[in-house]
């Protein structure tokens, strides 16, 4: 795609903005459409969020005083056109810096951007906050909230809005309504809106005047020119207003407009090679939805369920509509998504709850007080648990401290095909324990061997290979790294190291760990996840009063953002020459 950016190339700061006509704010938006698309195809990112929101950060920016008054965008995957407009259009024009800035809003970057976000439904409590601030030092700015995308549907956007509703003075929320989720919107919330949509705002059932919300709408929230006239009517308001605008997802883009799901986050070369034939490729979210539909045939009363993140744990459309009223999307709202398996579980249904580890964080106290302290047997599946190179605010390595030191959770880590498989059967079969199961990240791995254990016998771990002086425990993702450090021993030290697949992440094996003290002098663990509370340190801290030397190696305790995973691994050691080198040192 050829860029032709007029309008734009003047474009450096909101005061530049505030200098042009209608007729040229529309072209700026054809523009940042077209910059938009080309930068997602190219490296990857948020396409139908951003290109649906470009009218209303055109005017929104127009109308406020940008960073006097402050602007709170919710997930901020809808944050690009707002970057392009505050002094960063370099990162979405020039395919060298493509990768400067990061998709969400980061302070670091901007005065305009208030916080870091990237999850969901917080915009309108953290605006909350700057209105109370605000009033408490007796100044007046605009204080204004961006919410939609299905964050509506989460908790803390209803608690956000039932105090921001209570603020006697200045908070704009507004609420961008595109009638889609990540998948389509989920809750009776979204009832409401559609009938608001319907009558052109004027219907007598507002959920938001039952708040206490003044309230604006706007039926065509693509129209630069009527979102202005709205936005200078709220400007300065003395007490909290919604205003509604009616948006379209994907605006700009034919296949984004058409395929919302897809495009609402795509790959590279998504809309390149679209229409392409696809290989089917075997992986664990395939294999988790064939599982579950297998198990539904054969009359197990499963439910599967999605906190909004469907495609992710491969609860696709085909697999949605072969399980009918046994798939349940709640929304964005994992907090309500466990107590309702709790729920599910305890009437004697099987629920299987797909999360990605980046969210399973919101859900912690559900996770405690709704499951574990019932201790009722739902099956939860946590997906992408990883160090990776992602943003910050998507960070995969925090799951295993969270979820394992909860009383009564057996949290279980499969390294390949056959072990999932049969956790999964145990799992949804049996009915003592509340069970977390780390499905392996990255590509699927089969061992062609049935797995024959026996997970009803808690904290059992496998003794893959038998050697001695050095004992290896690879967790989950990597048992495979721990097979190479195994094999580096050998060839360079001459020592056979015991080869060792923990399985259970939320246990320790007291009678093979004491066993080890006989014939060998070092512990390796190795974790795809956070050290300080994880795994590894439970076995040091049981080895604490013997002579046995323990190496743990794992992330350290940080937010890097979007480091490369290689950099990473070289800074955490997590590489078999490094680990060589300590056993060495060590030795």
């Amino acid at each position: 795609m050829q860029q032709t950016i007029n309008v734009l190339e003047n474009i450096n700061s909101p005061e530049d903005l505030k200098k042009l006509n209608l007729n040229e704010m529309n072209e700026l938006a054809r523009e940042i459409r077209e910059c938009i698309i080309k930068k997602v195809d190219t490296i990857g990112g948020h396409l139908g969020p951003n290109l649906g929101i470009v009218e209303a950060t055109i005017a929104m920016h127009y109308v406020f005083n940008s960073p006097v008054d402050k602007i709170v965008f919710d997930v901020s995957h809808q944050c690009y056109p707002h970057k392009i407009l505050t002094g960063r259009k370099e990162g979405f024009i020039n395919p060298d810096l493509y990768l400067k800035y990061t998709g969400y809003t980061a302070p670091e970057e901007s005065e305009h951007d208030m916080f870091k976000i990237g999850h969901t439904s917080t915009s309108v409590s953290l605006a909350t906050g700057l209105a109370k601030a605000r009033d408490i030092k007796g100044e007046k700015e605009n204080i204004i909230a961006l919410i939609g995308d299905g964050s509506l549907s989460g908790g803390e956007a209803f608690e956000g809005l039932d105090n921001a509703a209570t603020l006697n003075s200045n908070i704009i929320i507004v609420v961008n309504d595109n009638d889609m989720s990540i998948a389509v919107n989920q809750g009776g919330l979204y009832a409401n809106l559609k009938y608001l949509r319907d009558t052109n705002g004027e219907g007598e059932c507002n959920f938001f005047k039952t708040l206490g919300f003044d309230y604006y709408y706007v039926n065509d929230g693509n129209n630069i020119q009527k979102l202005i006239e709205t936005f200078e009517k709220v400007k300065d308001i003395n007490h909290p207003v919604v205003v509604h605008i009616t948006t379209l997802k994907g605006k700009g883009c034919n296949l984004a407009e058409q395929n919302k799901e897809m495009f609402h986050w795509i790959m590279p070369n998504t809309i390149k090679n679209f229409g392409q034939p696809a290989s089917k490729i075997e992986d664990y979210a395939t294999t988790t939805a064939d599982f579950i539909l297998r198990k539904k045939e054969e009359g197990m009363p499963i439910v599967a369920i999605s906190p909004a993140t469907p495609a992710v744990t491969g609860f696709t459309q085909e697999f949605r509509e072969k399980m009918g009223q046994n798939y349940v999307d709640v929304g964005i709202a994992e907090e309500h998504a466990m107590a309702f398996a709790s729920g599910l579980a305890k009437n004697g249904a099987r629920p299987v709850l797909g999360v990605m580890s980046s969210f399973v964080q919101r859900a912690y106290d559900q996770i405690s007080q709704d499951l574990a302290l019932n201790n009722n047997p739902a099956t939860i599946l946590v997906f992408w648990g990883a160090i990776s190179g992602a943003d910050a605010t998507h960070l995969t390595c925090f799951d295993i401290p969270l979820i394992s030191n909860i009383p009564n959770v057996v949290y279980l880590a499969p390294t390949n095909k056959e072990e999932y498989l049969k956790m999964l059967e145990w799992s949804t079969s049996q009915n003592e324990h509340t069970v977390f199961i780390r499905v392996p990240a990255g590509k699927l791995i089969s061992s062609n061997n049935k797995d024959n254990t026996d997970y009803s016998i808690l904290n059992k771990y496998q003794v893959a290979e038998k050697g001695s002086k050095i004992a290896i425990l690879g967790l989950g993702n990597f048992f495979y790294l721990a097979k190479d450090v195994k094999e580096k021993l050998k060839q360079e030290l001459n020592i056979d190291a015991t080869l060792i697949n923990p399985k259970f992440i939320s246990g320790i094996d007291k009678e093979l760990l004491n066993s080890l003290k006989y014939d060998h002098k070092i512990v390796i663990t190795l974790e795809d996840g956070i050290l300080n509370g994880g795994f590894g340190e439970k076995i040091a801290s049981y080895y604490g009063n013997s002579d046995m030397k323990v190496l743990n190696y794992g992330a350290e305790k940080d937010f890097p953002d979007r480091v490369p995973l290689d950099v990473l691994y070289q800074r955490y050691r997590l590489t078999q020459e490094l680990i060589l080198e300590d056993v060495k040192a060590c030795l």
